[in-house]
């Protein structure tokens, strides 16, 4: 489905008013402090707005919207700090499955996921954290058992839907496992960041049933669109720790006047201006080459995807540790946000690839 500008803005401002009332700082405190790690009722929420759905085709319970309109949400819970399955559920485990998956497959798995009711997450990268198919940590036998580990496993706690990427017989598949399987374990692993729940699967000859016979380019696809997510959710957070920061700026007096007239504050802040509006045109440019790629220009849109992968979680962590830095002592104290975004700021480098191997990518899309 295509919207137009109009359109897509209304939607982001219609997640963002909810967002606004249900995810305040005090709201995402509350959640980090639970066990689920998100909040059930706003995921309903977020799926009567369609955002659970956003990229499923109509045809499955979704919304059918594509890689523009999912940045622009992107944007708005990143801004909100959001702690939910949104990246594993509504953009990893549905663009997998949409990839991979059989009629029957998608008939089965998506109407859940787009609803909101089930919960999915992708088990992709052994203890390296690649992000690669060299990386997988999970093999399949030739009746489909598995065995080995995945590690980094976004939301693994609490999802119900459980895709496994591990190498076969014939190459890479993508499995399903049910939640009580023989064999299989998940365990949560100690995070940096408790908006970001991760968790670490290990197999024992444990049964799965293989989704279609797609290999790592399907996986890949999925990567692409959960890559331009997180880079949305960066550059919305580096917008809104910043405009946190320029508001205390304003606000704190030294020495007689507000300190964000000090000519030292007031160069910092342009730098830190400039990175905010260069990671929102790289996301916002990675989603508008996803959506209009074709057979003819798939290296642009790698090219562009890469470059945000790399570009948008630099200048989050740039901006949001200048941040901390910017509101002294205070910003790194459990009492200020500030910290919780460097916190969102410093796991999101190490998702889904990291700078590193999108900046390799980058330069393989240039001929480099």
């Amino acid at each position: 489905m295509t919207i137009d500008v109009a359109e897509r803005e209304a939607l982001r401002e219609a997640v963002r008013d909810l967002l606004r009332s249900r995810c305040t700082e005090q709201d995402v405190r509350r959640v980090l402090a639970g066990d689920d790690g998100f909040d059930r009722d706003l995921w309903r929420r977020l799926a009567d707005q369609g955002v659970t759905g956003l990229v499923i085709d109509t045809e499955y319970g979704g919304v059918g919207l594509g890689p523009a309109e999912l940045e622009a949400v992107a944007e708005e819970t990143g801004a909100a700090l959001l702690p939910s399955p949104f990246l594993s559920s509504a953009v990893l485990a549905s663009a997998l499955i949409a990839a991979a998956g059989s009629d029957d497959d998608k008939q089965r798995l998506l109407p859940g996921l787009a609803d909101g009711s089930a919960i999915g997450t992708v088990a992709v990268t052994g203890r390296a954290g690649t992000w690669t198919a060299e990386g997988v940590g999970v093999h399949a036998t030739d009746t489909g058992a598995l065995t080995g580990a995945a590690h980094f496993v976004t939301d693994g706690q609490v999802a119900d839907v459980i895709l496994v990427v591990a190498g076969g017989p014939d190459g890479i598949g993508v499995y399903e496992v049910q939640p009580d399987a023989s064999g299989f374990q998940r365990v949560a692993a100690t995070v940096f960041d408790p908006s970001v729940r991760l968790s670490t699967f290990t197999f024992a000859d444990t049964p799965a049933r293989r989704l279609g016979a797609a290999g790592w380019d399907a996986v890949q696809q999925a990567l692409d669109l959960a890559v331009i997510a997180l880079a949305g959710e960066q550059s919305g957070g580096a917008r809104r720790i910043f405009e946190i920061t320029v508001d205390y700026l304003k606000t704190r007096i030294q020495f007689g006047r507000p300190i964000g007239s000090f000519q030292a504050l007031k160069h910092m802040a342009a730098d830190l201006l400039l990175k905010v509006e260069s990671a929102t045109s790289a996301a916002q440019n990675a989603a508008a080459q996803k959506a209009s790629a074709d057979q003819t220009d798939l290296d642009t849109a790698d090219g562009a995807i890469a470059l945000a992968g790399f570009a948008c979680a630099e200048a989050y962590q740039d901006v949001a540790a200048a941040a901390i830095q910017m509101h002294g002592g205070i910003g790194f104290t459990w009492e200020h946000p500030a910290h919780l975004y460097l916190r969102r700021a410093r796991t999101g480098m190490q998702l889904f690839g990291g700078p590193r191997l999108h900046r390799e990518r980058y330069l393989q899309s240039k001929g480099a």
